[in-house]
């Protein structure tokens, strides 16, 4: 199953990470409290009824990928990089769709649900790691770590907090899944 991901120009490749420039982009996005199991379950429901028609005036919007999530407020000084489980910290998560491009702040629907939100995200330079599997909070944070060693090795630094993505249906058998942890930098 095919679906549109955000422009983006890859700038450097190194094996399993890569380091990308996105274009502008729109994302609808949710809140969901950090007290959640599962918060890319917890925010995909809303973000599917908007684009799924909940929605003025009642229209359909394409599927994109990836479903991204990332902690509220979260930020990690990379000078000193410490492996964090996505899973132990404080912050409530906020999960996103992309827009198709087609699309404009003007144009789009305004979501019936009060709890998603249109944004308008601008360029910017991310830094993936990619990895197939459950793309559970333990492989969160492995590849996390993973992707901060890298990022000191290579002189980078991180802003914000790191994007955890998922690319496939639930469906999608878990070793032909993608699954990439992003960190702007």
């Amino acid at each position: 199953m095919a679906a549109d991901e955000p422009a983006h120009e890859v700038l450097l490749s190194d094996g399993n990470i890569e380091v990308r420039r996105y274009a502008p982009s729109i994302v609808a996005e949710v809140k969901v409290s950090a007290t959640s199991r599962d918060p890319a379950s917890s925010g995909f429901q809303p973000l599917a009824d908007y684009i799924f028609g909940n929605n003025r005036p009642r229209e359909k919007i394409a599927m994109t990928a990836p479903v991204a999530r990332q902690r509220s407020g979260q930020t990690i000084d990379m000078t000193s990089p410490v492996a964090r489980s996505p899973g132990t910290e404080g912050g409530d998560w906020t999960v996103q769709f992309f827009m198709p491009p087609e699309w404009t702040m003007e144009t789009l629907p305004v979501p019936n649900n009060p709890d998603v939100t249109l944004r308008p995200v601008p360029a910017r330079t991310l830094v993936a790691i990619r990895f197939s599997g459950s793309g559970g909070s333990g492989a969160q944070a492995r590849h996390w770590e993973l992707l901060q060693t890298w990022l000191v090795d290579k002189g980078y630094k991180a802003v914000g907090a790191p994007i955890f993505a998922g690319y496939d249906p639930p469906w999608t058998a878990p070793f032909l899944r993608r699954n990439e942890v992003m960190i702007e930098v």
